[in-house]
C-alpha cells in the first residue's frame, strides 16, 4: 500500500515537516505533482531548510526519495537545491531518483509566465513565475520536454524546436527575452549535464515494486487542496492535481494501493497570491496572525493573507481526498488570541445558509458565519502529551473532530522537528 499526504488548504500547511516526522516509518518518500513553486519547509538541530522539488524525506539516509512523474523539474533549481544540501553530508546519488517522465521546466516556460500575468494586468493569478504553468500547458499540448530526453542524442534539436514556438508567442506579446536567454540557456544546459550523475528511471516500476516487495511507501503532495486545477477556487490555482487522486497519476499507482490519507491543515487559514478567501481577516487582528506565524512564503517571500479556520472548505478537501485521518499544524500560533474563531457556514447573497462550497466563490461571494471559542494564552512548545495541553486547546480540537468526522492524530506546536503531540499510533 502506499499511503498519501497532502494540504488540506490553499498550500503552505506544512507538509514538509510532517513528511520529516512520518518519513522514518517508511523506506519510500515519492514527490507526485508540482515544481518549485513547492516550498516545504523543515526544521531540526537550530537549522531551517527549504526544499522546492526534492522530496522531504531526504534527510534521512536510509530512505528511498522518488521525484515522480507527475512533478515538473526545473533542473537549474534542481542543481542549486542539490548544491544547498552539501553541508548535511548525504548520499544523494544513491538515495534519490528522478522519473524520466516528468516534465522539464525550460528558460523560455519562466519567460512565459511572466508574460502571460502581465497580460492579465489587474486580473492577475498570483503566480510564483517558476514557469510550472506553462510547463504542464506544454504536457498537455503533447509537446513538451521530459527528463527522459536529457540522454537522447537530439535533446537540443528537440530544445531548439520548443524554444521557437514560446519565442512566438513572447514577441507576440511584446515580451523581451533576448537580453536575458542566452544567459539562463548557459545554466540551464550546465544544470542538465549535472543532473545526468543522479538515477534517471521509470519511477512507476520502482514505486510499484516497493508496494509489492512490502515496503512503505508516502506519496507527498505540494500545494494544497484548495489549488487542484479541477476542484480549487478556479482560476486562481495550481496547474497540477493536487488531491489522492493526484497521487495515482503522478507516480503510476492504481487507486485501490492507495492506504492512509493524511490531511494536513492549519489551525487558522493562509493563502499567497490572488483568489477568493471567504475568512480573510485585513485588519489587526490579520497582521498579529502573519507575523506570529512568519507567513511569507518559503519560496517567493511574499507575505501570506491570513484568516480564522474554514470549517466548510476543510470538510470540501477532506470529501474529495477520501482523508482518513489529519494533522493539525502552528496550534502555537494562536496561543497569543484571547478569542479563536471558526467559520461553520457559509452566508450565500440570499441569505440561505450552507456548508457547501459554491461553484465558483469569485462570483459567488459568501459572508463567514463563525463561532467563538475561548483561546488558551498558553506556550505549547514544551507540550508533548495531549493530555497536558490547555483545556480551551482541547475543547478546540474535540469541536473540530466531531465537526468534521475525523481524528486529528497530530497536533504541531512549534517548526521544529519533535515539537508535535502524537495522540496515538497511526502507522499499521
Amino acid at each position: 500500500m502506499i499511503d498519501v499526504l497532502l494540504g488540506l488548504q490553499w498550500g503552505d500547511e506544512g507538509k514538509g515537516k510532517i513528511v520529516d516526522v512520518l518519513a522514518p516509518q517508511y523506506q519510500v518518500v515519492a514527490r507526485f505533482q508540482g515544481g518549485p513553486n513547492a516550498g516545504h519547509t523543515l526544521e531540526f538541530n537550530g537549522l531551517k531548510h527549504v526544499l522546492h522539488q526534492i522530496p522531504s524525506g531526504i534527510f534521512r539516509n536510509d530512505i528511498l526519495n522518488i521525484i515522480g512523474n507527475g512533478v515538473v523539474l526545473d533542473p537549474i533549481v534542481f542543481k542549486k537545491e542539490i548544491d544547498g544540501l552539501a553541508k548535511f553530508n548525504l548520499a544523494l546519488t544513491a538515495n534519490l531518483q528522478i522519473s524520466r517522465k516528468a516534465s522539464i521546466i525550460i528558460p523560455t516556460h519562466r519567460l512565459l509566465d511572466a508574460a502571460y500575468e502581465q497580460a492579465k494586468g489587474d486580473s492577475k493569478i498570483g503566480s510564483t513565475l517558476r514557469g510550472i504553468g506553462p510547463t504542464y500547458q506544454d504536457k498537455v499540448a503533447r509537446q513538451g520536454l521530459r527528463v527522459g530526453d536529457i540522454l537522447s542524442p537530439n535533446f537540443q534539436e528537440k530544445y531548439n524546436k520548443l524554444v521557437a514556438i514560446h519565442k512566438v508567442i513572447l514577441d507576440q506579446n511584446n515580451f523581451d527575452h533576448a537580453s536575458v536567454l542566452p544567459q539562463a540557456e548557459t545554466e540551464f544546459f550546465g544544470a542538465v549535464e549535472f543532473m545526468k550523475q543522479f538515477q534517471l528511471n521509470d519511477s512507476e516500476y520502482a514505486v510499484n515494486e516497493a508496494i509489492q516487495s512490502g515496503k512503505k511507501v508516502l506519496a507527498e503532495g505540494a500545494q494544497g487542496s484548495l489549488l487542484d486545477i479541477d476542484f480549487g477556487s478556479y482560476p486562481f490555482v495550481t496547474s497540477s492535481s493536487t488531491m489522492t487522486a493526484g497521487a495515482c497519476t503522478g507516480l503510476g499507482v492504481a487507486p485501490g494501493q492507495i492506504g492512509e490519507v493524511y490531511g494536513i491543515f492549519k489551525a487558522y487559514c493562509t493563502r499567497v497570491g490572488s483568489g477568493p478567501f471567504p475568512t480573510e481577516l485585513l485588519d489587526e487582528t490579520g497582521e498579529q496572525m502573519r507575523q506570529e506565524g512568519r507567513e511569507f512564503g518559503s519560496t517567493t517571500g511574499r507575505p501570506r493573507r491570513c484568516g480564522w479556520l474554514d470549517l466548510p472548505a476543510l470538510k470540501y478537501a477532506i470529501m474529495i481526498n477520501g482523508v482518513t485521518q489529519l494533522v493539525m499544524m502552528k496550534v502555537d500560533v494562536l496561543n497569543i488570541f484571547d478569542e479563536i474563531k471558526v467559520c461553520t457556514h457559509y452566508e450565500l447573497p440570499n441569505g440561505d445558509m450552507t456548508e457547501k462550497m459554491p461553484y465558483d466563490l469569485c462570483d459567488t461571494p459568501v459572508k463567514p458565519v463563525y463561532q467563538s471559542f475561548a483561546g488558551w494564552k498558553t506556550d505549547l512548545t514544551d507540550i508533548r502529551s495531549f493530555a497536558d495541553v490547555p483545556p480551551e486547546l482541547a475543547t478546540y480540537v474535540y469541536f473540530l473532530e466531531d465537526t468534521l468526522g475525523l481524528p486529528i492524530n497530530f497536533i504541531s506546536t512549534s517548526p521544529d522537528r519533535e515539537a508535535i503531540i502524537h495522540r496515538q499510533a497511526v502507522i499499521a
